[in-house]
């Protein structure tokens, strides 16, 4: 595959192996939202998948186990990257020589100048107004990064026990602000170009887009809390674990109120984004079926951990939905993409349900 060649020949990245190429590295890293992108019409599709594999690059720096000075060095290639693409190769090469640890083979592949330099080639030749927001979201996203590995402003860690704490609820917020937040302001800002949305939708589209990336990222928080454990993090503020002296640190369990408590605070996110999806005009049909098999998932994740309330916090704090649920998730989102009757009806019947499962095992 020639992405060099390819790319003077088709600048607005729709030849059949550009393409190809980020289907592919879609489906090696996130399967999941793969799917989701698939959704969307071209050529926004491609800049999703563009804009979302440069975060996994991100990701993959934040995640390396490597020496703190090496990542913060690769932080600031990756900003030299957004602003002169045309380095990747010089870049590339030398991040080609470090073994990644603590990376799975198809997280590599993203920083090397084999498998990585033509997402670089691709996001060069991506629309001025398109690549414009990419590159503000995605530097945002990795100042925050730096921020977190340096420790010099919010948001703020403490160690409590040997893990690794966030500190209080506003750190919580910036926190998911930083991974998830961005990219929720990112796609929406393309989505209102992509489908001409006017001043009035768009607004409220830019009041809730940073809320609809924190409420996803606090539904993985919340499910991946025994792994994260594991590794020595846990995400949820010090200023609640105090409530209950601690005892989800050693998966000692919690109180059903303060489960509650720490489930609402997701489901108030999930609250504003159906507002989200519910703003967007029925014309952008495939990003509001996008939204919709981000959100529907999380709102069936959460009802789970609701489900099985009395597992949480404990040593088998372990929930993931299934496929058939997913396969529901699907076929609910192509009943109700046109629908916003219907969609605010289902989706306040989950969220009803779900704080009826906290509160009615109290």
């Amino acid at each position: 595959m020639n992405l060099q060649a390819d790319s003077q020949a088709n600048p607005d990245n729709l030849s059949a192996a550009r393409m190809a190429y980020l289907k592919d590295q879609m489906e090696k890293v996130s399967r999941s939202f793969a799917v989701v992108v698939e959704c969307v019409e071209q050529p926004m599709r491609s800049y999703l998948a563009t804009a979302y594999l440069l975060c996994r690059v991100a990701d993959n720096i934040e995640d390396c186990t490597e020496a703190h000075e090496w990542r913060i060095s690769c932080f600031n290639d990756f900003l030299c990257l957004l602003n002169d693409p045309s380095l990747a190769e010089k870049i590339l090469e030398t991040w080609s020589t470090n073994p990644w640890q603590g990376l799975t083979p198809s997280e590599r592949d993203l920083v090397t100048l084999v498998k990585g330099k033509g997402l670089w080639q691709i996001y060069a030749h991506i629309p001025g107004p398109y690549r414009e927001i990419i590159h503000r979201w995605t530097e945002i996203m990795v100042q925050g990064m730096i921020c977190l590995n340096e420790r010099r402003c919010a948001p703020n860690f403490l160690d409590r026990q040997g893990i690794q704490l966030i500190k209080t609820l506003q750190d919580y917020d910036e926190y998911c602000f930083i991974v998830a937040g961005t990219v929720g302001h990112m796609a929406t800002e393309m989505a209102i170009i992509f489908y001409s949305i006017d001043p009035e939708a768009s607004a409220k589209l830019i009041d809730t887009s940073e809320t609809c990336g924190r409420a996803l990222q606090k539904t993985n928080i919340l499910k991946d809390f025994r792994q994260d454990l594991e590794r020595g993090y846990c995400y949820l503020p010090d200023e609640w674990l105090e409530q209950i002296d601690y005892l989800p640190l050693s998966l000692g369990g919690a109180r059903l109120d303060w489960k509650a408590m720490v489930y609402n605070n997701v489901l108030g996110e999930l609250s504003t984004a159906i507002d989200y999806i519910l703003a967007l005009p029925e014309h952008a049909i495939g990003y509001r079926m996008a939204c919709l098999l981000c959100l529907l998932p999380a709102l069936q994740t959460n009802n789970l951990a609701g489900r099985e309330s009395q597992k949480l916090f404990t040593a088998n704090h372990r929930y993931k939905i299934s496929r058939a649920a997913m396969m529901e998730c699907l076929l609910d989102s192509r009943r109700m993409v046109t629908d916003n009757g219907l969609l605010q009806s289902h989706c306040d019947w989950l969220l009803s349900e779900t704080k009826y499962s906290f509160m009615g095992a109290l």
